[in-house]
């Protein structure tokens, strides 16, 4: 039975706390399980060297059952979270905040604003300094990636980012902090990124709660975007926006779109091991019993939105030479092309790069090429309907 234990080494620090100066026997290894707080001794008539740890017998069973129980796993999503079986959820990565406020190195100034109350949805507004002060910006909305699992406008590789897009391209950005799976199961975060254009949209009459919106939004203008998770957000509200009519969706870039399928494609083929990570990772959070062909994720299958309703006059569809989700990028850019409703098409590519290596390299030339060719493609002018 023994061999169902989970087996420690107890420190001397942590036994010595206990304070017992009577009745001590010496005791050389103990075995513990922490689910049912047994100690065991063993060896205890074997003489220990100098450094043994001595401690009344009878108080052994008080410590065992004193000791503090190891979650068991549910799911193990790496690299992201590890999800328990009591319900609780320990995220790996994406969970650091920085504040808002100005950034002197864009001249970038943000704040959080809540947008829904009753969901909780809210976002992180960068406004870059503006000559004169009645010019009109561009509105970018965008959605950070994260697998729909970790990650939020606080995030300091996001904030960073959106302070370094909004300053280069002179544009008022609403970032959005939607909800997350798996405490918020999907569709959590398609609903909330819904939410988030038609809270804006309402403020296109200028008299609405956001002073920065009704001061310097040009409405005319907007632009949805988004990396990874967050560019499939906002795929979906580009299929979903000509329903508004006080916004112009003049454009949307989708960068390193995490569009994914049940059927290997491209280097998926050769690289078995990542596509079955990426399976992995789709099957915890999708909502229904379709796997990797869900509608929200593979945008070419049966129930998805059909790729003529995608409201936008131009598109950028940027993807990394080394990411494995570079192929589902492409093919989704050759059938925009396709499609009857006519639009500028671009597809950019940085070789020798893997998934949104920007945001972890911000500093290398191809993360300030990708900036710059953002900015670039929000400030064209506008393209007539």
């Amino acid at each position: 039975m023994f061999n169902d234990l989970f087996k420690s080494r107890i420190a001397s620090p942590g036994l010595k706390a206990l304070g017992y100066d009577k009745g001590l026997t010496q005791i050389k290894e103990v075995l513990v399980d922490r689910d049912i707080g047994l100690v065991l001794i063993l060896n205890q008539k074997r003489p220990l060297f100098k450094t043994s740890i001595q401690l009344p017998f009878q108080s052994l069973i008080i410590m065992g059952s004193s000791l503090p129980t190891q979650p068991q796993v549910a799911h193990n999503v790496f690299p992201y979270l590890i999800e328990y079986k009591d319900g609780s959820v320990q995220r790996l990565a994406g969970t650091q905040q920085a504040p808002p406020g100005f950034d002197p190195s864009t001249r970038v100034t943000s704040k959080d604003i809540l947008l829904r109350p009753e969901t909780g949805l809210s976002a992180r507004i960068y406004r870059p300094e503006v000559a004169p002060t009645s010019e009109k910006l561009p509105i970018v909305i965008y959605f950070h990636g994260g697998a729909f699992l970790i990650a939020s406008p606080a995030e300091p590789l996001y904030h960073g980012f959106c302070n370094a897009l909004a300053g280069s391209a002179r544009a008022l950005l609403v970032s959005v902090d939607y909800r997350l799976a798996p405490e918020h199961p999907l569709p959590a975060a398609f609903d909330d990124a819904w939410a988030a254009i038609q809270w804006i949209a309402v403020h296109a009459g200028g008299d609405e709660s956001e002073s920065w919106l009704n001061e310097v939004a040009d409405y005319q203008r907007v632009f949805l975007s988004g990396d990874s998770a967050g560019a499939t957000l906002a795929h979906h509200v580009a299929s979903r926006v000509g329903l508004l009519t006080q916004v112009r969706i003049e454009g949307t870039a989708l960068i390193h779109p995490y569009f994914w399928g049940a059927n290997p494609l491209g280097s998926e083929l050769s690289d078995p091991a990542r596509k079955a990570m990426v399976d992995k990772w789709w099957e915890y959070v999708g909502p229904s019993d379709k796997g990797c062909d869900d509608p929200l994720i593979n945008p070419f299958s049966d129930g998805a939105p059909c790729l003529d309703r995608v409201e936008c006059k131009r598109m950028l569809l940027m993807v990394a030479e080394k990411d494995i989700l570079r192929d589902r990028g492409r093919l989704y850019c050759d059938e925009m092309v396709k499609s009857k409703i006519k639009r500028d098409v671009e597809f950019y590519e940085t070789i020798e790069q893997d998934h949104v290596f920007y945001l972890f390299n911000p500093n290398c030339n191809e993360a300030k090429e990708l900036i710059s060719k953002l900015a670039s493609f929000i400030n064209q002018p506008p393209k007539s309907d």
